[in-house]
């Protein structure tokens, strides 16, 4: 039975919330860091660590945000699959990240509401473009995800593997949705969008290393 639009709306909404508020459960593969031994860490490793990964499970509420924006408003149906497929896969980043929050005995940020919203928003507006800006969008981001994961591979701790192996693979993963973007025809972004994008990446990981 196809859903009503009310129906719809409250499946949304609850899929936000439970993005938001760190509570998504279910992942489609199992951590890369599941068969990884826990190493002991410093008390101030596991600081840098956990504020670092909150960054990370930050910046993936924040894509969940983008594509579910960008898929509302796309207007071919096969970008449409490519956003949901995207985001199907990335849920396994946010289940992933928050495993390892727990982990290391620390939150998900207070701000992922307010990211979140301003995401999909950003989204919805991008998608209403057209779908060539729409999946340029989507690769100039997860770009740019790509930078932010590298740097993070030189910022954690060398003890913390299961960290690391999360982080590679999430990297992974980014650039070939970055590829996919590219080769489904969308349109490279200029360097203004691409700075202003950078800009508003920074206040997010300024923001959500301490909060």
């Amino acid at each position: 039975m196809a859903r009503s639009a009310l129906d719809q709306i409250i499946c949304e909404f609850d899929r936000a919330l439970k993005i938001s508020t760190g509570s998504l459960k279910i992942a489609l593969r199992p951590s890369p860091a599941q068969t990884i031994l826990d190493r002991p860490l410093t008390e101030k490793d596991q600081l840098k660590s956990a504020r670092l990964m909150r960054v990370n499970h930050t910046g993936e509420v924040c894509a969940q945000a983008l594509y579910q924006g960008q898929a509302l408003t796309a207007r071919n149906s096969t970008v449409t699959g490519i956003m949901q497929r995207a985001a199907e896969e990335e849920c396994d980043h946010l289940v992933w990240c928050e495993t390892r929050l727990q982990e290391l005995n620390t939150h998900t940020s207070f701000l992922n509401p307010l990211f979140y919203l301003g995401s999909m928003a950003m989204g919805a507006f991008v998608g209403a473009l057209g779908d060539r800006t729409n999946l340029g969008f989507l690769a100039a981001t997860e770009d740019g995800v790509v930078q932010h994961l590298t740097n993070h591979l030189t910022e954690l701790p060398e003890d913390d593997e299961k960290s690391r192996a999360i982080v590679t693979t999430m990297r992974e993963d980014e650039s070939r949705h970055a590829h996919l973007a590219i080769e489904s025809g969308g349109r490279a972004f200029p360097a203004l969008a691409r700075r202003i994008m950078d800009g508003m990446s920074t206040l997010m990981t300024k923001t959500t290393y301490w909060f």
